[in-house]
């Protein structure tokens, strides 16, 4: 794997540039792995210690801002209690299998074509969909509060600086906890918080559904559609079945450090791109920060923050998830996929997406005879 040579150009405009598009990359992982940690059983300390690990690992292998970032829909369905934290570490392990094995022989060419862009952008509506349902009832809890914080947001946006929004309501949502509970103090995490006997509890059914749906997203916008972007940013020549096959070896390695399933999302690397990363070494910056923030944001600290500027984050990043939902050929499409993931769940939207996609296509290659 070839890298860049960022070592040749250190200096301090160069590493400012780098740290500012670290943030690119922050601006959806900490919102979403802090509304984990607060409304399910995942381990925050934990979580941004795996984040910290594959910043620097993956960004020293590609020499390039790679994104690593969680698989949205499945932490939206684990946000909206559809998944449990075992059932979470069950299917990243399968989709981590799965990525390595189409990355390794090179086959992940023969899934895309039944992967087509509106069915992929109709189940980021569903998960669009399910944040900001999880988001409004966490906001009705102290409607003021929200108000101030998406008033903040929407500031913060119209000002130009829309992918910091989040970043924003998370510092007040900090600040409020500092307040209420005292500064964090530092802790050393302990062993990952996952039990044997949890996994008892799990549904197949609800691990099988969600994973088909957040194959489909990764396959389209974490390795084939980053693919494309590293070749139009960096002219560099990454492939989807080596995103593919780092992706799987992520997600494999993933539970044993108490972590969440991953993903080398495209909005992020546009994310980091947008703030000035050029090389790995924003990843290194990164992942340094996730690791110091690891050993500050547990125990009480973390309980008082405020649940209602939770649920103005959530929506955020739910606005900013169906923003990129819309870019799709065929609206209707990805409007029934959507609405059918929000009313029964994204793994049957999406069989039933692909099944329509599939019928119109073989009309209009009928048709067009």
């Amino acid at each position: 794997m070839a890298t860049a040579s960022w070592m040749e150009r250190v200096d301090v405009e160069f590493v400012a540039s780098e740290l500012t598009g670290a943030l690119g990359d922050s601006v959806t992982v900490l919102p979403i792995v802090v509304s984990l940690a607060l409304l399910t059983d995942v381990s925050l300390p934990h979580v941004l210690l795996g984040f910290g690990l594959f910043q620097v690992v993956w960004g020293t292998w590609y020499g390039l801002p790679i994104s690593v970032e969680p698989m949205k829909a499945l932490a939206a369905l684990a946000i909206a209690g559809v998944l449990s934290y075992p059932e979470l570490v069950v299917v990243g392990v399968g989709i981590g299998a799965a990525l390595l094995f189409v990355g390794s022989t090179g086959t992940l060419a023969r899934i895309e074509p039944y992967l087509s862009t509106p069915v992929i952008r109709g189940v980021q509506l569903a998960v669009a969909f399910l944040l900001l349902e999880a988001g409004a009832d966490l906001a009705v809890a102290n409607p003021t509060m929200a108000a101030v914080g998406a008033v903040v947001a929407l500031g913060v946006a119209v000002a130009g600086f829309r992918r910091g929004a989040t970043l924003v309501v998370l510092g007040i949502g900090f600040a409020v906890a500092a307040a209420s509970a005292g500064l964090p103090t530092v802790r050393v995490p302990g062993v990952p918080p996952v039990s044997a006997t949890a996994f008892s509890a799990v549904s197949l059914d609800d691990v099988l559904g969600a994973g088909a749906a957040q194959l489909a997203m990764t396959v389209g916008n974490a390795a084939v559609a980053t693919s494309l972007l590293f070749d139009d940013l960096f002219e560099a020549d990454v492939s989807a079945d080596d995103l593919a096959s780092s992706m799987g070896v992520t997600n494999l390695l993933a539970p044993a450090l108490g972590g969440i399933p991953m993903c080398h999302g495209s909005g992020g690397l546009a994310g980091k791109y947008a703030f000035g990363a050029r090389t790995g070494l924003a990843n290194g910056l990164l992942g340094v920060g996730y690791v110091a923030l690891a050993f500050v944001v547990g125990g009480g600290f973390l309980v008082a923050f405020p649940m209602a500027l939770l649920g103005v984050l959530l929506a955020v990043v739910a606005a900013q998830l169906g923003h990129s939902a819309f870019e799709t050929e065929n609206l209707v499409l990805t409007g029934i996929v959507g609405v059918l993931g929000l009313l029964t769940n994204v793994g049957a939207a999406l069989v039933v997406g692909i099944a329509l996609d599939w019928g119109r296509r073989r009309w209009f290659s009928r048709t067009a005879v």
